[in-house]
């Protein structure tokens, strides 16, 4: 019980807050909150001006934020008009006259209804119009659903194109070059995520995904795993009344898609399910690999080239049900499944020298050998969570209680044999994983003034992990090589408490301010007899501050200044000290003497709208402790060298500079053009043994960048993408870069309800190369992989469904005509929660 007196801690500070912050000014504001008259979703980015009564010219003016919400200060007495306007998606809105007065300064227009540029409401498809990139005062966001060149791929693909984020050729995500990022799916942690993140991002269809977010700086309610920051994955879900669905898929030379989407609404109940699939062709990729091991008493060499075929599969699916209790209280649950893999053969041969320095004469020895792999991975899993939630009578108030139980597996079977001279022995392997994750979490949000909000919270995730990996030799690979077999336990239990206060200040100031406190407890156990592995007992508290400070000029410009910290613990693979030898050349083991990973980032961000161009630029400065990385180094058997083994060791700091950029302009009206660039420093300062492993010095410069252009012709519409990572440094070499050029063509018909297109990927080069060097005394490796990436796609969708809405009782049969909560008369609108049950 002591674990949740973080919790009570927390959320005891909620008396305190209880308090009024306030003050008096001569001047007052405007406020108020504009939602969708139809679906009741507050629309974000619509712009709100303020006039005189009978002016012509805006005084002030701002757009609304996440919640449709707006605040304008310095409002003195006198009579005004407010205009809300939407250009493509909503019709415009003027509330005249708005009054204010010395005794009632302040005017709240409550709920301000527009209502959706539509026509015809019997059957429509409603689709807010807003940008490819949005930048808010936590994240980024990127709207996946409305680039046409996303569509046919898969969930990688589209991370490909998010502002900050990189993916290399395995599908492995970074943030800002720091691999060390969490993604989420809509907001929750994923247990399939946890077991094999590039696996499961490639079976994900593109069409599944509605936006992306990206968080660098997130605050204190966010879970403190991941340094580089979270990357979270919003799926479609639609809100509108009546079934509808759509269907959308792709077929190409590289890899085919399917996604089917369901959705009903009906009063207080809704219903959304969905599936997908991918599937990609054999795909032969050739990798030349060259190591070069020395010593004072030998050196030895190999080169080695092998041809691999791989083959992807994959399919996840979700059904969500939603049921509105009351006015207070609803209820949501979801459910999803995954399943998927990959199967891998290909030959390689083999020729190594080596030379042993004698006293007098070296002895040269010269071999060479053929290998052959087969390699089947299955995974699968599940999550499913419930979701509560209570409003109180006050506006705002809020009590959120979650619930999620994610299951995962990871099963891999492998053979190797071998032909010729070669110094291993035939080898086959099943390694099987399990894990359970139990996650629970409550959110209290609590507006105490106009001024001031207040969040608390707690949150205990509890992980249940199991690894059995067995190797087998003999004639027929039958027998249990029990010193090479690894039977392994390991729990992880987090608990943590959190509180965030908001403060929303007068020239347009806001301040985000929060702590979280996180205990961790991690105990991992061998449980079979050999090889007699270590045990892993961890125990360890961190204090998590955040800080946001943003600024807004006029209607389109912020300035932010923002600090975060956070945590990387190792996980199982990290930790269990069990050496992998299924590449008997290229082993692996955790290090069970692991420390987590602690960044600290300071970040200015400067956001300005010009008409319908948006420019985004920031500078930040990033501090890692016990930097993680893996180091290589040579193993020897009976005084031979046998190959290198790669372990994850705490290398020691790292300080980076880095600047980001990204923009969006319409030189021409039908003409859109969009860029980004991340560019930051490696700079390690490696301590006591890993010194000498730093294979060279300085600072490094690395970066991403994406580039595109839109053509829009209305019912035609043409995009050309360009990405280019440069290679990923550490302590002991480079990681592979990255780039690929993409275009495509989309027709649409039926008012928009279906389409059909053309996508090309990297038309001019068959393949693409990826190279990687490490090099550390005694040590010099390089490896060069050819992967086929040229693909020409056809791509289609289709939306169906009628949707109707029901208009409220009241005497006019337009929606945006309702009463606006009094929001015309002088001294705004009364106290909020007056409604009844």
């Amino acid at each position: 019980m002591k674990r949740f007196y973080i919790l009570v801690l927390l959320l005891g500070s909620m008396l305190s807050a209880k308090a009024q912050f306030g003050g008096s000014t001569i001047t007052g504001k405007i406020s108020g909150t504009v939602i969708d008259s139809v679906t009741k979703k507050p629309v974000q980015y619509a712009s709100v001006a303020i006039y005189l009564s009978s002016g012509k010219t805006p005084l002030n003016g701002m757009l609304t934020d996440a919640n449709g919400g707006f605040k304008i200060y310095n409002i003195h007495p006198g009579s005004y008009k407010v205009t809300i306007t939407f250009v493509g998606g909503y019709k415009t809105k003027t509330i005249n006259p708005v009054v204010t007065s010395g005794s009632k300064p302040d005017a709240n227009l409550g709920n301000i209804k527009i209502r959706p540029d539509n026509g015809d409401l019997g059957e429509v498809s409603i689709t807010a119009k807003a940008p490819l990139i949005e930048n808010h005062i936590d994240k980024i966001v990127y709207n996946a659903e409305k680039d046409i060149t996303n569509v046919g791929g898969n969930a990688s693909d589209v991370l490909q194109k998010v502002p900050l984020v990189a993916v290399d050729i395995n599908g492995n995500v970074s943030l800002r070059g720091d691999a060390n990022v969490k993604v989420l799916i809509n907001g929750k942690p994923s247990g399939a995520m946890s077991a094999s993140l590039s696996d499961v991002l490639k079976t994900i269809p593109a069409d599944q995904i509605k936006s992306i977010e990206v968080i660098t700086s997130p605050s204190a309610k966010y879970d403190a795993e991941g340094s580089a920051g979270i990357i979270n994955i919003i799926t479609k879900q639609k809100n509108a009344s009546g079934l509808s669905g759509s269907v959308s898929g792709g077929i190409g030379t590289r890899q085919n898609n399917g996604n089917f989407n369901l959705n009903y609404n009906k009063n207080r109940f809704s219903i959304s399910a969905n599936i997908g699939g991918n599937l990609t062709w054999p795909q032969t990729s050739i990798t030349k690999f060259s190591q070069t091991i020395t010593s004072d008493t030998s050196r030895n060499s190999l080169q080695s080239t092998r041809n691999s075929t791989i083959k992807r599969y994959g399919t996840i699916s979700s059904l969500t049900a939603g049921y509105d209790i009351n006015s207070y209280n609803s209820l949501t649950s979801t459910f999803r499944y995954n399943r998927g893999g990959f199967n891998q053969t290909g030959p390689s041969t083999t020729s190594s020298s080596s030379v042993i320095h004698g006293t007098t004469v070296d002895t040269s020895f010269a071999s060479e050998y053929q290998n052959n792999t087969i390699q089947h991975n299955l995974f699968y899993g599940f999550d499913w969570s419930l979701d509560y939630t209570h409003k109180f009578r006050k506006e705002g108030e809020e009590l959120d209680l979650s619930a999620q139980w994610s299951h995962s597996a990871v099963n891999t079977d492998y053979t190797n044999t071998y032909a010729g001279e070669s110094p291993y022995a035939n080898q086959r392997g099943l390694n099987d994983g399990t894990n359970n994750e139990y996650t629970f979490q409550l959110d209290y949000t609590l507006p105490i003034s106009k001024l001031l909000k207040f969040e608390a919270g707690g949150k205990t995730t509890i992980r249940r992990l199991n690894s059995n990996f067995d190797t087998f030799g003999g004639d027929n690979l039958d027998v249990l090589d029990a010193a090479n077999s690894d039977l392994y336990d390991y729990n992880q239990n987090v608990y943590a408490g959190y509180s965030v206060f908001t403060f929303t200040l007068p020239k347009n100031y806001t301040i985000l301010a929060g702590g979280r406190f996180e205990n961790t407890t991690i105990n991992g156990d061998a449980i079979s007899a050999e090889p007699n592995l270590p045990p892993v007992d961890q125990n360890y508290n961190i204090f998590i501050p955040s800080l946001t400070i943003q600024k807004q000029f006029g209607t389109s410009q912020t300035l932010k200044l923002s600090y975060s910290k956070r945590i990387t613990r190792p996980s199982l693979t990290y930790l269990n000290p069990f050496v992998n030898m299924s590449n008997p050349q290229s082993e692996s083991a955790g290090n069970p003497n692991l420390s987590p990973e602690i960044s600290q980032t300071i970040e200015l961000n400067y956001n300005t709208f010009i008409k319908s161009s948006v420019i985004n630029f920031s500078v930040y400065y990033k501090h890692i402790n016990g930097l993680i990385e893996s180091i290589l180094t040579p193993t020897t058997v009976n005084d031979s060298t046998k190959g290198t083994l790669s372990t994850y060791q705490n290398i020691g700091s790292n300080n980076s500079w880095g600047s980001s950029f990204f923009g969006s302009i319409n030189p021409i009206k039908i003409l859109t053009i969009r860029g980004s660039i991340n560019a930051y420093t490696y700079n390690p300062d490696p301590t006591g043994a890993f010194a000498q492993d730093h294979s060279a010095e300085g600072t490094y410069i690395q970066y991403n960048a994406f580039g595109m252009a839109e053509v829009d012709l209305k019912s035609i519409v043409g995009q050309v993408f360009a990405i280019e990572n440069s290679p990923r440094r550490t302590i002991q070499g480079t990681n592979p870069s990255f780039s690929l050029l993409g275009f495509g063509v989309r027709k649409q018909f039926d008012n928009k309800k279906a389409s059909i297109g053309v996508n090309v990927l990297q038309p001019f080069n068959k393949y693409k190369y990826f190279d990687q060097n490490i090099s550390s005394p005694g040590l010099v490796q390089t490896s060069s992989t050819a992967f086929p990436f040229r693909s020409v796609g056809l791509t289609f969708s289709y939306s169906f469904g009628k949707i109707t809405f029901s208009n409220p009782k009241t005497k006019s049969d337009n929606p945006d005509e309702e009463k606006q909560d009094d929001q015309g008369g002088p001294g705004g609108a009364p106290a909020a929660g007056g409604s009844s049950k």
